[in-house]
């Protein structure tokens, strides 16, 4: 089973979810509040048990002008400015929940999509700072 790390420090609260080996998959944006973190949480868990979650692979560029993008909620997967392979869970407003490392290959980031999805719907919460 996966887990969530709460790191809570004065005005600074974040999460990563690691998988079942300890390896952090993803980390979170910056939260002002423990409160605030945990609804993120919830909501990550949910967004990856969907089973109609989409992927916009974002790493290339069409030129088809009937090409729409995958609409929210999505994994989106990227290139970064240095040329590896990234990706972001969007919730269903657009919001940016969830951040990747990088990952030196397309399929290795999907792979990383796919522990999230294996691990956030069921993973354990453990608050550290408190």
């Amino acid at each position: 089973m996966g887990r969530f790390v709460i790191d809570v420090k004065p005005g600074n609260v974040t999460f990563s979810l690691h998988a079942r080996n300890g390896e952090p998959i993803a980390t979170s944006l910056t939260f002002s509040s423990l409160s605030v973190a945990k609804r993120c949480v919830e909501s990550v868990r949910r967004l990856a048990a969907r089973k109609d979650i989409g992927l916009d692979d974002c790493s290339v560029r069409t030129k088809d002008p009937d090409a729409r993008p995958i609409k929210n909620p999505k994994f989106e997967l990227y290139k970064d400015k240095y040329g590896a392979f990234r990706f972001r869970l969007r919730a269903r407003n657009g919001e940016v929940v969830l951040n990747s490392s990088s990952y030196t290959t397309k399929a290795s980031c999907k792979n990383g999509i796919a522990s999230v999805i294996k691990n956030a719907p069921e993973a354990e919460l453990t608050i550290l700072g408190q």
